[in-house]
């Protein structure tokens, strides 16, 4: 009997979750990797808008203004997605996976931690190059940390990456940038 591509693809997610989710067995890499995804949570980016503002003026207010709404977008389109596939998390579809912090809702598909970072930064850096150095290592920190976690599996990481990459290049295209 042949294994489909679907099975042979949910096999090698699983396999990266364990061992990815191995790693928190270190209390400092579980911190470490517990406070990326908190504050990928908003706190960070809430931070960032809020500092676009305070040190840029008008201009700031536009970028971040820019990335609210692009953040709203995937708010809606990852919860709509979430709420279509119902794919169980990780720890939920195999006891030897442990969830290292609470998840926000139920599904694993897509990452929206990794959606939002990912769109978020495409925008910020469209408007603000030099960021660059900053947004994109915590943008993929906050994508390893959910899959080290057991939150996520790497698809739904590299969906998410692939989905935010996309929103954020339509959101500059409809901005005009």
């Amino acid at each position: 009997m042949h294994a489909t591509p679907r099975s042979r693809l949910h096999l090698h997610d699983m396999g990266w979750c364990l061992r990815a989710n191995r790693a928190c067995t270190r209390t400092w890499i579980r911190r470490g990797f517990a406070t990326v995804s908190r504050l990928g949570d908003g706190a960070f980016w809430y931070a960032l808008m809020a500092a676009l503002v305070v040190l840029d003026g008008f201009d700031g207010a536009l970028a971040a203004a820019h990335m609210a709404a692009t953040g709203g977008v995937a708010l809606l389109l990852y919860r709509h997605l979430k709420r279509w596939t119902r794919r169980p998390r990780p720890f939920a579809a195999d006891g030897r996976i442990r969830a290292w912090v609470a998840p926000l809702d139920e599904f694993s598909f897509p990452s929206g931690h990794t959606l939002h970072a990912v769109a978020f930064s495409v925008v910020a850096i469209a408007h603000y190059p030099a960021l660059a150095w900053l947004l994109a290592p915590f943008a993929a920190a906050v994508a390893a940390s959910r899959v080290v976690l057991g939150l996520h599996y790497p698809s739904d990481v590299l969906a998410a990456t692939a989905i935010g990459g996309v929103l954020g290049t339509l959101s500059l295209w409809a901005a005009g940038l």
